[in-house]
């Protein structure tokens, strides 16, 4: 058996399918549709990107040691 040094997507993906597959988007989407779906994909990649950095900063932050905030108490006193 003869190991390829490409990965297995390189060999599904070759220039001709992606002619092939641009031309199938261009038909089942038409040429008005595309900029819509493109500004959806990246909407949808821009908050994925900002909630994954959200949870990312909270782990973080809820692994940083928390620092302890000392209160001073106050006394008051009574004049009698």
């Amino acid at each position: 058996m003869v190991q390829s040094s490409q990965p297995i997507l390189l060999d599904l993906f070759n220039g001709q399918h992606l002619i092939w597959l641009f031309l199938a988007v261009i038909i089942l989407f038409g040429g008005r549709k595309i900029p819509e779906l493109a500004r959806g994909i990246g909407k949808g990649i821009r908050e994925f990107n900002d909630a994954k950095d959200g949870v990312k900063n909270e782990i973080e932050n809820g692994m940083k040691p928390s620092e302890k905030t000392t209160t001073t108490t106050s006394t008051t006193s009574t004049n009698a």
